[in-house]
């Protein structure tokens, strides 16, 4: 046998031990091996899966300083050193312990319009702005709930006539940014405390509503020697409408016949409130 030939028998024996070895490298990537030479791959996997950690661990630090720094200006800046959006954020902190919530708090701005629209908004309505929920719904309305319980507090707790500022603030907590005309009747002691806050119904104020001899009667059930009429005007402003003039009129007729005195009628909007006292109507 020639060098030649066996030269050309060798070399036809390495190309198929080279196919054989190409075949089972093949193979065991399909299963989803690391080969020896797959290490450059694996190790830039690797790298790239540390980066995003390192980006996300860069964000949640960013997120705990922002907070940080919410918190040192509502501590130590005054009732203005927040903006509406960031009032918002601070709250949004107690349901959502982690990630940025000022998109969320632009969001539910722009949604409903003002931030008391926020915190008077239907709990079902905040539930379903992307990204709320109801335990974020939750974190909110308990700042309403608060600011009422507040504010009522103030009322109740000296001669409404002598604190007439407190109840205005009370009543347009509580019925400024209503979606339906509520009507509220509230009877006073003879020494002018609130003796019972009574909610009549909701709906257009008119007899159909509200009726004078029910109203004095109920102020006889209840000891009352004195009401003041309250409604509101959902759409926003607190002019007085005919109806609403009428009825009031009516009211203090027949409590002026039974001893029973209409203080006033108070029309709260979000423009504002109105009384008719004070708009000699009365």
């Amino acid at each position: 046998m020639s060098p030649r030939g066996c030269g050309v028998r060798c070399f036809i024996i390495h190309i198929d031990g080279l196919r054989h070895i190409f075949r089972h490298l093949r193979a065991e990537r399909g299963k989803g091996n690391v080969l020896p030479g797959d290490r450059r791959v694996e190790n830039q996997t690797s790298s790239e899966t540390s980066s995003r950690s390192d980006q996300q661990a860069q964000v949640r630090r960013d997120a705990l300083g922002h907070r940080a720094r919410l918190r040192d200006r509502l501590l130590n800046g005054g009732a203005e050193a927040l903006a509406d959006y960031e009032v918002l954020e601070y709250l949004l902190f107690a349901a959502r312990s982690r990630g940025d919530t000022k998109p969320l708090a632009k969001e539910l701005l722009r949604r409903f319009g003002s931030l008391a629209k926020v915190l008077n908004a239907d709990p079902k309505a905040l539930s379903a702005v992307p990204g709320m929920g109801e335990v974020s719904a939750g974190a909110l309305k308990i700042v309403a709930l608060s600011a009422r319980r507040m504010a009522r507090s103030e009322v109740m707790e000296r001669p409404v006539l002598s604190s007439w500022q407190a109840l205005l603030d009370y009543l347009s907590i509580d019925m400024a940014h209503l979606t339906v005309e509520r009507v509220r009747i509230l009877y006073l002691d003879s020494k002018n405390r609130l003796l019972f806050d009574h909610h009549v119904g909701d709906g257009t104020i008119d007899e159909a509503a509200i009726h004078p001899r029910e109203v004095i009667r109920k102020a006889f059930d209840i000891g009352a020697s004195s009401l003041i009429l309250v409604h509101n005007h959902p759409s926003g402003n607190p002019e007085p409408s005919r109806a609403d003039i009428q009825i009031t009129r009516r009211i203090a007729e027949a409590g002026g016949l039974l001893g029973i005195i209409l203080h006033d009628h108070v029309i709260i909007g979000s423009e504002g409130q109105i009384s008719l006292k004070a708009k000699g109507l009365i």
